[in-house]
């Protein structure tokens, strides 16, 4: 009998909260700000927030933090909902912040009542200088004795669209001597004249995130809205808004947010490796982005397995992404279908085979018991990849080379017996020799090789350009590396072939499926592809070469 998996912090406070009659159910809420696509951090906090209220019977809400229109964008929200189903899950509700523009504007009016807002017309510097630092308190300015009638009256104005951006803020009183800087009169409302994705030109005044994310967990009754660290500083303020309009007590908790190697996570950066260029898009298959490892081939169900290892902690710390590629090696070996590429073809002439062709049986996939066979194609003359020969080999070198045999995936033995050249001295074909009693599956020569090549049929391999994706930086630790982290950009991070021969099936070959390429890696088929040309990207290679380059530098 397997052990049960120990709770993480975050289910021990949900089982404490129903035991104690807390709440019947959970609700929770995965919130982005629309001003990018969804990166593999992301990933784990929707994995944490739908996985959360599926385990207890709850819900979870799809709520766009939509409140700065000038970042956001119809596009993002778009990828976003494609991105959280792709991973597999589906909300009970899709909110926006928008939705309760008003009902959040009311509630700035009754702070305003209640004597706990004003509005100030200090500029931004002024408001920092005001705030005083961590050891000095700050002080409060004259604006905050305005009556409140008077701030009443201001903040309608303000919505009205009578004052420029910048000219006048919306703060709340709290606390100048706060030796939490966020609690020093934060701002909950600014002035912007910029059209919204939602609501167009309705409004000129926007809540600020501490404010609008806060009273929107309130409003939809989210019992446990689980954040990243870089959120235990506004907690207070998030407790104090609802404590002070009386609200439904949502609850905030955080966990660490997740930080990979050789990699960025910031929406920042992945927008100026975007802009600049340094990438093809959003989608690159080097990107951290959900879409760009779905584009490169990732699986979904490897992301959730891969969250689901990596748990969910207090404490930040620094996850190596061999784990991630693990997780994807050990779902693809179970589903991809094997298929034949040769990336360096060179040709041998099979001399004593007289059939026009035949056409081979060979597995799918030898780890599904269903995954049944195709045929491929057998003839006079057939590729290898140069790298599987060697004319003057060392000992046991197990490949093709003079008078040696091997065998060839799914077909027969062969047996190297002439070196054709060009006049330059270059390989211009291999003559070999076939055993007919060799045939796999009904092998009765008696011979035993050691190489297994895989190889493609000449008058049938169909032409494909293939491209070999790897680490987008050469650092460990992209964050802490000094100088620009562009500077630590990995120049071989992507290599195209462009001359590779693929076996036929690959042209029926659904667009959905992965492949392993036997002998080279798993491969996924590209948008980019058309009925003229396969276009492939490497999802990720059979092992971890890039541990044993690692060792081996450091070494």
């Amino acid at each position: 009998m397997s052990e049960e998996k120990s709770l993480n912090f975050i289910e021990e406070i949900i089982e404490a909260d129903i035991a104690a009659g807390k709440h019947k159910t959970i609700t929770t809420r995965f919130p982005p700000e629309p001003n990018g696509y969804l990166h593999i951090g992301h990933a784990k906090s929707i994995c944490l927030n739908f996985g959360l209220a599926k385990k207890y019977g709850g819900t979870t809400n799809l709520r766009f933090d939509d409140t700065n229109p000038v970042t956001e964008d119809t596009e993002y929200v778009d990828s976003i909902k494609e991105d959280v189903r792709w991973l597999g899950f589906e909300w009970a509700h899709e909110f926006y912040a928008s939705d309760y523009f008003e009902q959040l504007f009311q509630f700035a009016v009754q702070l305003i009542e209640k004597g706990l807002a004003y509005v100030d017309d200090s500029t931004s510097e002024e408001i920092a200088s005001q705030k005083g630092t961590p050891t000095q308190p700050g002080v409060r300015n004259k604006y905050a004795d305005r009556s409140i009638e008077e701030n009443k009256n201001l903040f309608l104005e303000m919505r009205a669209g009578k004052y420029a951006d910048g000219a006048k803020v919306l703060r709340v009183k709290i606390d100048m001597s706060s030796p939490n800087m966020l609690l020093r009169d934060p701002i909950i409302y600014r002035i912007k004249h910029a059209n919204h994705h939602r609501t167009g030109d309705a409004w000129c005044v926007y809540p600020m995130y501490d404010f609008a994310h806060g009273q929107s967990d309130s409003i939809e009754k989210i019992t446990h809205s689980i954040c990243t660290l870089e959120f235990v500083p506004h907690r207070p303020l998030y407790d104090w808004c609802i404590e002070q309009l009386g609200t439904f007590p949502s609850k905030q908790y955080e966990f660490a947010r997740l930080n990979m190697t050789y990699t960025v996570m910031s929406k920042r950066k992945l927008l100026q490796l975007v802009n600049e260029n340094h990438v093809q898009g959003w989608d690159d298959p080097r990107m951290s982005t959900i879409s760009g490892m779905r584009r490169r081939g990732y699986p979904a169900a490897s992301i959730r397995e891969f969250c689901e290892r990596i748990g969910v902690a207090k404490r930040e710390n620094l996850i190596d992404v061999g784990l991630l590629e693990f997780c994807v090696r050990e779902e693809l070996n179970k589903k991809a279908l094997r298929r034949m590429v040769v990336f360096d073809p060179i040709k041998i002439v099979i001399t004593n085979y007289t059939e026009s062709e035949e056409w081979l049986d060979s597995e799918n996939n030898p780890e599904d018991p269903n995954g049944g066979t195709r045929k491929i194609p057998f003839s006079k003359e057939i590729f290898i990849e140069a790298e599987d020969f060697m004319e003057n080999p060392p000992k046991k070198y197990f490949r093709l080379a003079p008078q040696q045999m091997v065998r060839l995936k799914s077909a027969y033995i062969i047996q190297c017996n002439e070196v054709i050249k060009n006049e330059d001295g270059s390989i211009k074909e291999i003559h070999c020799t076939y055993i007919p009693e060799s045939k796999s599956g009904s092998d009765t020569s008696g011979i035993h090789v050691k190489g297994t090549l895989h190889w493609v049929s000449r008058a049938h391999a169909i032409k494909a350009e293939v491209r070999l994706y790897d680490r987008l930086f050469q650092v460990e630790n992209v964050a802490e590396a000094e100088g620009d982290f562009k500077d630590h950009i990995n120049p071989d991070s992507l290599q195209i072939i462009t001359g590779a021969l693929a076996e036929p099936a690959l042209a029926n070959d659904s667009k959905d499926h992965s492949f392993q390429f036997l002998r080279k890696g798993y491969f996924v088929i590209d948008k980019d592809s058309s009925d003229d040309k396969l276009v492939f990207n490497r999802t990720v290679t059979l092992k971890d070469t890039w541990a044993k380059e690692v060792k081996k530098s450091n070494g």
